[in-house]
C-alpha cells in the first residue's frame, strides 16, 4: 500500500481519542486527526516521532491525518486503523495469506449478523463463501502481537456473530493485521479484556479461522505492506 505524502514530526499529546498534537519539523504545531478507536497503548507517547498525511479538501476539518509513530527505536508502527482492511485485502489478492487465497471475487463491509457488517467477503467459484474479519494491532509485548489494547464490547460481538456464521455452515476468519515488524506471534490480550479472549478461544473451538498478518511500515518509502504470516496463540 502506497500512503499519501508524508510529513513528519514529535507528538506533543493525543487526547479526546481522535485528536493529536504534533510539533512538525518545520516549526509549526498542528492537530491531526488520530484514526484509532483504542488505547494505543506504547503508542502514544510524547515526544514520539510521528508521521502524518496531508489533505488540501477544504471540507475537511483536519488537515492532517496520523499514520505512523517510532513506538521504539526502530520500530515504526502504523496507527491508521482505517488502512487495516485495504492492506489485508492486498494481501490475499497478492497470496500471501495460502489459506484464503483463490477467491473469484471479495466485497466489502456487506451486511450480516444483528446489524453488522463484515470488512470482508470472500466467494469462490466451489465451497462456502468466507466472511472475513479484520481487527487493527498495534500493541506488542516481548515478541508477542496482542489484542485488544482497550476492552471492546464490540469485537467480542464480532466473534459471536462469526461462530453462527460456522454453524450455519458457512467459513469465517479473524484476520489481525498487525502493523508493526517486532511481533514473532499473536495473542488475545487476557488482561486487558478476558472476555474477548475467552470468546475467541470458543470461537476457534466452534471452527472460526484466526490468522495474523505483519509487516514493516516504511515512512521514507510511505509504504505499509503486510508479508509475514505469524502463529496464532490462545492465550
Amino acid at each position: 500500500m502506497q500512503l499519501p505524502p508524508l510529513v513528519a514530526g514529535r507528538l506533543v499529546k493525543r487526547y479526546k481519542r481522535f485528536l493529536a498534537d504534533v510539533t512538525l519539523d518545520d516549526g509549526r504545531l498542528v492537530t491531526a486527526h488520530s484514526a484509532n478507536t483504542g488505547s494505543m497503548m506504547g503508542c502514544a507517547e510524547p515526544g514520539s516521532r510521528v508521521w502524518l498525511s496531508a489533505y488540501s479538501n477544504p471540507k475537511r476539518k483536519l488537515a492532517f491525518t496520523w499514520e505512523l509513530v517510532e513506538a521504539e527505536p526502530g520500530v515504526v508502527v502504523g496507527i491508521h486503523t482505517g488502512r487495516a482492511n485495504a492492506l489485508v485485502e492486498e494481501a490475499i489478492c497478492a497470496g500471501r495469506l495460502p489459506a484464503l487465497a483463490g477467491a473469484a471475487s471479495i466485497r466489502r463491509e456487506v451486511r450480516y449478523g444483528q446489524n453488522s457488517r463484515i470488512d470482508l467477503l470472500l466467494e469462490f467459484d466451489h465451497g462456502p463463501p468466507c466472511h472475513v474479519e479484520v481487527k487493527n494491532v498495534t500493541l506488542v509485548r516481548d515478541g508477542v502481537a496482542l489484542f485488544p489494547d482497550a476492552v471492546t464490547a464490540r469485537g467480542t460481538k464480532h466473534l459471536h456473530e462469526m461462530v453462527q456464521v460456522v454453524r450455519d455452515g458457512g467459513r469465517a476468519a479473524m484476520v489481525y493485521c498487525v502493523q508493526r515488524s517486532d511481533a514473532e506471534s499473536l495473542s488475545p490480550a487476557k488482561e486487558i479484556d478476558a472476555a474477548y479472549a475467552r470468546t475467541l478461544g470458543t470461537a476457534l473451538e466452534a471452527g472460526v479461522e484466526a490468522y495474523a498478518l505483519s509487516g514493516r511500515p516504511d515512512p521514507v518509502g510511505g509504504q505499509i505492506q503486510l508479508n509475514e504470516l505469524l502463529p496464532v496463540r490462545r492465550y
